[in-house]
């Protein structure tokens, strides 16, 4: 029999009222049911109504059986004629269900479920409504697989010939449960639900009613509606998190901060043009230190660009140029600055922040840079302790591998004030590290760190001092607005000129000698190569290059007359520290090692990156490897062994293979992987969402961007009490938001 249909508002008598109700009460749960929906945590009316289907199949249309077509999913209708079982070996069974109308038949397909023949059986000669994958089968004859069916009465048709919500399950749950508690919920409880959204942004956003979205969800009348209820909810999801955020940046603005007279001093909106920029570099007169990329400046000049063009060994680029000028004009402001630098590998983004780093030095203030790992951190502290010391700036190292007296000194140069740059990892936040006058702090590699970890460095000055964070992952735009969308954003989208493009090949793993033997000639030439593994060690759930074993396979065969070093994250950091070390200084000519290297490493003469097993990485972590070449005069190569085993693996490859363009792989690698994974969020939760999707929903991600701006314009607080609904989703989402890092 189908399901009477009661009025939403109407509640039987037996079923206790409200959204706690337990599943028990629910008609066609009870008791035992309802033990079976605790494995998937839905213990309420409330747990059941936010339960909402993954996917919709869609039986409204019944064709005559002679016309179901191969390859698709369709609804069948007829009379079950027989039952079929038959063994196919090592105790496995395969069990068909006949089913018949006066146009043809087509067979009903189910293995290894022996207690379906009974109940097929008990339904043999009367009408059954089926719905599943039709396949060809033997000589022709057509097959249904994955089938859901019931038999049923005429006036049944309708109850079964519908949108049908497919739900996220967990083993031991069946659809058909989970499918009558929902509607249970639905046609008695949905319109308990309170609207969270006041009328005024569903009238500005075109939204319908929460309760009749939910309605549309579990029992769709038609796929537009249901869609429309899908905006809506994904909509009100992104508000949540967008508010979040613009409430964060909205205090920090409102804090007291540091004006930086950048402009009495010469900097700030007197940026040069190309043709100035060379001709005040003629000017100056630099001489290159023997042996590296920076300069000793000749003393002339007094004004903060001619201090940045005495610094800098090269002509900034027009995109360097004007993200300078974005800080500095920030930095001008008495509010604190919460600023991201985003740019790709290579396009310049310490050159920026050195710059930022001597504006607040030269207003009196000191200036901090923390990176997440050592090996980063010390090769910044190596490049701007050459900046800055011709310029009398006194820079110091605070990593976890210093001795004690290290220690001990570079904090109390920090503390009274000697040290102006302090270069660090998290040890900079830790207790017992103070800043005599703290006004910049650097963050590079954002996506390593957490906003509380962010907020501790600030915390660190008297004031409240200038944030500004780097990132060389370049990062799709629906992203940086759900991750970053608590700073300003500067993008370099330029690159230096005369770099050269690294050449970028895929080759099957047959081809290894071939690899092999072209990056020898090359390591013969004096260049040097890397080789990055998937895993350290060798793994039998996963058939992946190990970095130890081709350690010993390229040492011991074809390299065995070269120097090779091995580099991986469970080596100690003095350990990790050396190889890096002698990898620089060219005591070794082949690094084997897992994506430590990701990110920073610098060695101008490294031209090669071997990449194994190159599809089981991302598309931008691959392009992260990749910059770690090419960073030096010589051409360099970057070469992917890969076995493509489905078109996605092509596709990613072909990609990497076509383009440098780090933002063009980022949305890439977005529609392909997802945000979770792309971020590496999957593990933490920070771009959970229960229907929005970063990729279908950019353009709601940006209206919700735009509501919350509204919003917060004329009620910084949610102070209203139009707003109460709506305060303790956007708070959650600002606690989640501050305990998560995105590493």
């Amino acid at each position: 029999m189908a399901l009477a249909v009661m009025p939403a508002c109407q509640v039987p008598k037996a079923m206790p009222s409200g959204l706690e109700t337990e599943v028990q009460y629910l008609k066609g749960v009870g008791p035992k049911n309802a033990m079976v929906l605790q494995k998937l945590g839905l213990k309420t009316v409330a747990d059941v109504l936010w339960h909402l289907p993954r996917r919709y199949e869609d039986r409204r249309e019944i064709p005559p059986l002679m016309y179901l077509k191969p390859g698709k999913h369709c609804t069948a209708r007829g009379k079950l004629v027989d039952v079929k079982s038959r063994s196919i070996g090592k105790g496995r069974v395969m069990i068909q269900g006949v089913v018949a109308d006066k146009t043809g038949e087509v067979a009903l397909t189910f293995f290894n479920q022996p207690w379906i023949g009974k109940n097929l059986q008990n339904a043999v000669g009367r009408q059954i409504v089926a719905y599943g994958m039709v396949r060809e089968g033997y000589r022709g004859a057509l097959e249904m697989h994955s089938v859901e069916w019931e038999a049923i009465e005429d006036e049944d048709i309708e109850e079964f010939a519908r949108i049908v919500p497919v739900y996220p399950l967990t083993e031991g749950v069946p659809q058909r449960i989970v499918r009558k508690a929902a509607r249970s919920s639905v046609e008695h409880f949905v319109n308990l639900v309170a609207d969270p959204l006041p009328d005024e942004i569903r009238r500005a956003e075109k939204l319908r009613p929460i309760a009749w979205c939910l309605r549309q969800m579990h029992l769709p009348d038609t796929m537009n509606d249901q869609l429309a209820a899908r905006q809506r909810l994904a909509f009100e999801e992104f508000l949540y998190l967008q508010l979040a955020l613009q409430m964060r940046r909205l205090e920090v603005k409102q804090e007291l901060g540091i004006s930086f007279p950048i402009s009495s001093l010469g900097g700030a909106n007197t940026v040069l043009g190309p043709q100035e920029e060379r001709d005040r570099t003629e000017a100056l007169g630099r001489r290159t230190l023997p042996g590296t990329l920076f300069t000793t400046p000749e003393p002339m000049g007094d004004t903060l660009w001619d201090e940045v063009h005495r610094m800098l060994p090269f002509e900034l680029t027009g995109a360097q140029r004007r993200v300078i000028d974005e800080v500095w004009s920030d930095m001008e402001r008495p509010v604190p600055m919460n600023r991201l630098v985003q740019g790709d590998v290579g396009s310049g983004k310490t050159a920026v922040a050195a710059c930022a780093m001597l504006a607040a030095v030269r207003c009196g203030y000191q200036a901090a840079l923390m990176a997440p790992t050592e090996i980063l951190a010390e090769q910044h502290y190596i490049n701007l302790h050459r900046l800055f010391d011709p310029l009398g700036i006194k820079t110091v190292l605070l990593v976890g591998k210093l001795s004690a007296p290290q220690r001990r000194k570079a904090i109390q140069q920090t503390a009274n004030g000697e040290a102006q740059v302090c270069v660090g990892t998290h040890a900079l936040i830790q207790e017992g590290v103070e800043f005599a006058h703290l006004g910049l702090a650097v963050i590079d590699e954002q996506h390593r760190f957490g906003v509380l970890q962010r907020l501790a460095l600030r915390q660190k000055g008297r004031l409240s001092p200038d944030v500004l964070v780097m990132t060389a992952t370049p990062i799709p735009r629906t992203l940086t607005m759900t991750v970053y969308g608590d700073l300003d954003l500067s993008i370099i989208d330029e690159m230096p000129p005369g770099r050269k493009p690294i050449k970028t090949h895929w080759k099957k793993a047959a081809e290894r000698t071939q690899v092999y033997d072209a990056v020898l000639k090359l390591v013969d030439e004096g260049r040097q190569a890397y080789f990055v593994c998937p895993v350290i060690f060798e793994n039998e759930k996963m058939e992946a290059q190990a970095a130890e074993d081709l350690y010993y396979r390229l040492s011991t065969g074809v390299f065995q007359h070269k120097r090779v070093g091995l580099l991986h994250g469970q080596m100690k950091p003095v350990e990790k520290e050396d190889v890096m070390d002698a990898f620089r200084r060219h005591d070794l000519d082949i690094l084997v090692s897992t994506v430590v290297i990701e990110v920073g490493v610098d060695v101008p003469n490294a031209s090669v990156m071997v990449i194994e097993d190159a599809n089981r990485f991302g598309l931008s972590q691959l392009h992260q490897l990749r910059g770690r070449v090419g960073r030096g005069p010589y051409q360099s190569f970057c070469i992917l062994i890969a076995e493509a085993k489905n078109e996605e693996s092509v596709q990613r490859l072909e990609v990497l293979r076509e383009t440098s363009d780090g933002f063009r792989i980022a949305e890439e690698d977005l529609r392909i992987r997802g945000p979770g994974d792309v971020m590496g969020t999957r593990q933490h939760g920070e771009l959970d969402f229960k229907v929005a999707d970063l990729i279908q929903d950019s353009h709601l991600l940006e209206k919700a961007r735009r509501c919350a701006m509204r919003v917060l314009e004329t009620d910084p607080e949610l102070s209203s009490p139009t707003y109460a609904s709506m305060v303790a989703r956007v708070k959650a989402r600002r606690r989640d938001e501050a305990l998560i890092t995105v590493s």
